[in-house]
């Protein structure tokens, strides 16, 4: 390689190459990355073509290639990364270990090299991105019960750093209302809205704020607001882009939060399944949760086939992976009644309990087994199973929507095991905290179930009303009727 010249990134951090081309190309990709866009791999590959020795764009292309599940690529670009970081910056040496942990599965040491790398180079933010991305996937997860507060505190100790930065803010956003806590000023839900809809001043078409937009809707409870903004801002956002999938899966939930069961198939058939995106990691978890879903609602399996999740969830069968993604495998597996893959999962953990992992043993394990049991329609067994797990969800990753999956399954399991006074319980706590019309209507369910007549009542016209918009022939709709009738 020519002597390096002085060239930076956007955020003023030194680069070695030996291109001005380079530095050119490596900046529009990092963007692409940050804003989760179509097309950063490729302005990766153009750096490379232009300074095939440039280590910090080796490791980029690494990352790029993880998200893309291609597995055997990321380590191979991320391996010639390290080799061609022995003669650039300690900033640079860090910046592509921390990536090379990441792609060859090492989270924990991963997230620990990062943390101290973020308090000497703030700025640094792919790096940041990918600490998030850690926690997402419980990678550095395990050990913190309760990640986002210590997440939101990393970003809050770099926020000065940043100043109006459009893509510090979008992942600003996300930390401020995954925290679920509100101070004296203002909640962290409507900072997080504050700074998502500054970021996409800045960029509009930065899909990470607009994903923190639709979090925001969800945690305050308005699927209608929030299905009429993503599904706008989707219109514009390049098919080819991996978050489409993401992005599109919490358009599927907004509808079936509306009780619109039709538009979330549509959803699901366009952007989420498997046969229709290929390699994407994202895949299994937004497929399976969403089927799952529709299925525990519903009553009736979705006409759509599960073996496609299925296969998907295999890998997870046999070989060691992250907990978030263990989780959803375990509900592919189920809702397939591919019993052999998911005892084969139970096994694997089970081993990982018995050798000391605490982590596998009192979250992992009993969250895959209370699946299980809840598709045997083993209810009592379900809630003994899950109950223990349902304070220490946080800790397989993911954002509380993403979880909500199994709050949802424990709740139906109190349900139909009969154990009415936990679910009314767990019901209220959740309406306190946000509007829900399905919450409703299941709290309808346990009051009817032990007598109370009237105030069942009461709840099931609140959710008829709020259903206005809901499919005709939605099952849920037709439950509801039954039981109103019930309740007289």
């Amino acid at each position: 390689m020519q002597e390096s010249t002085r060239s930076r990134d956007r955020y003023g951090l030194p680069i070695t190459t030996s291109s001005t081309l380079a530095a050119e190309r490596y900046v529009e990709g990092l963007d692409l990355m940050l804003s989760q866009n179509f097309g950063a791999e490729d302005k990766f590959q153009q750096t490379i073509e232009a300074d095939e020795g440039f280590a910090v764009a080796h490791g980029a292309l690494a990352m790029m290639l993880t998200l893309r599940a291609n597995i055997a690529g990321a380590k191979a670009s991320a391996e010639h990364a390290r080799s061609l970081a022995q003669s650039v910056s300690r900033r640079e040496r860090q910046h592509v270990e921390s990536i090379a942990l990441f792609v060859n599965g090492e989270g924990r040491r991963a997230y620990a090299l990062i943390r101290e790398h973020i308090a000497e180079f703030p700025r640094d933010i792919l790096l940041l991105r990918l600490a998030q991305r850690l926690f997402s996937l419980g990678c550095s997860g395990a050990g913190v019960a309760n990640f986002p507060p210590v997440l939101f505190s990393l970003m809050k100790s770099v926020e000065p750093h940043y100043g109006d930065d459009w893509a510090f803010l979008g992942q600003y956003a996300w930390a401020n209302h995954e925290i679920g806590l509100a101070n004296n000023e203002i909640s962290p839900i409507e900072e997080g809205l504050r700074l998502a809809e500054r970021s996409l001043e800045l960029r509009p078409d930065n899909a990470v704020a607009a994903h923190s937009v639709a979090h925001v809707f969800f945690e305050m409870g308005n699927p209608t607001e929030g299905g009429g903004f993503l599904g706008n801002w989707l219109k514009d956002f390049d098919r080819r882009a991996t978050y489409r999938v993401h992005l599109s899966w919490h358009q599927a939930l907004f509808e079936l939060a509306m009780g619109r069961y039709g538009r979330a198939l549509e959803r699901y058939e366009d952007d989420i399944r498997p046969a229709v995106v290929a390699n994407n990691v994202t895949s299994l978890q937004d497929s399976a949760a969403l089927m799952w879903r529709m299925h525990m609602y519903s009553g009736s399996v979705p006409p759509v086939p599960w073996e496609e999740v299925r296969d998907l969830a295999a890998p997870a069968a046999d070989r060691p992976g992250p907990a978030f993604r263990d989780s959803h495998a375990a509900l592919a597996f189920a809702a397939s009644g591919d019993d052999a893959a998911l005892g084969r999962l139970i096994d694997r953990l089970r081993a990982l309990a018995d050798k000391g992992d605490a982590f596998a043993r009192e979250v992992t394990l009993p969250l895959v087994q209370g699946i299980g049991a809840f598709a045997h329609e083993a209810y009592d067994e379900a809630v003994r199973l899950m109950e223990p797990v349902y304070g220490q969800l946080t800790r397989i990753g993911g954002s509380h929507a993403q979880r909500e999956v199994f709050e949802d399954t424990l709740l139906e399991a109190y349900l139909r095991a009969g154990q009415m006074d936990k679910a009314e319980a767990m019901l209220r706590t959740r309406l306190n905290r946000r509007p829900s019309t399905r919450d409703l209507f299941w709290l309808g369910r346990a009051q009817v179930s032990s007598g109370q007549s009237e105030a069942a009542r009461a709840s099931f016209n609140h959710a008829r009303q709020r259903w206005q918009s809901a499919d005709r022939d939605s099952p849920e709709l037709a439950t509801l009727t039954r039981l109103a009738e019930r309740a007289g």
